[in-house]
């Protein structure tokens, strides 16, 4: 099974070294040195993990196949998937490919489908399709989201008032500030 587990950013310096935007809850093991990830969307097919290193929260990988400062320029935008057996190795949570076009629940009525996941360090967020095509942020947590049945297929919320109606019709963000 194939997993999108990084996204390659900027050059790290002039060795090489390249930052990723991670998209996996396990960066030890994915970029543990020796492991082979598949890359799309850039100069190389695969990559070798050589090292990886937090600066402050920041990732910093090194691979084998790039060697330069250029050659990280050219590997910009890279990304980064694991392939392998993924039975085992997820059972406190989901992949995105898991969630993608699952139909969203609010009690039995369907009020979007999902589309992604966006990972981030304090909390996920499943993106929702609402029915109007408006897409929705929803915060992937137990209270908000106490069932995902993947057999049944579907995401039952229980979103608190105005999750998906907070920003409808809104053309300009507000800055706080009242016309005079």
């Amino acid at each position: 099974m194939r997993v999108r587990v990084a996204r390659i950013g900027k050059p790290h310096g002039i060795r090489g070294e390249v930052t990723v935007e991670v998209m996996t809850d396990d960066p030890a093991a994915r970029f543990a040195p020796g492991s082979v990830l598949e890359a799309e969307k850039g100069p190389h097919d695969r990559l070798t993990v050589e090292g990886a290193r937090w600066n402050k929260e920041i990732l910093v990988v090194a691979f084998e196949e790039i060697l330069d400062r250029n050659a990280a320029e050219a590997a910009r935008g890279t990304v980064l998937f694991f392939d392998g057996d993924l039975a085992d190795d997820n059972s406190e949570g989901y992949y995105e490919h898991e969630l993608v076009d699952l139909p969203v629940l609010i009690g039995e009525e369907k009020v979007g489908v999902v589309t992604g996941l966006r990972t981030g360090a304090a909390q996920d967020l499943l993106v929702v399709k609402d029915n109007e095509g408006e897409e929705v942020y929803v915060p992937f947590v137990e209270q908000i989201v106490p069932e995902v049945d993947l057999k049944g297929g579907f995401v039952r919320l229980t979103p608190p008032d105005g999750l998906f109606t907070v920003n409808k019709g809104r053309t300009e963000p507000d800055d706080g500030l009242e016309e005079r």
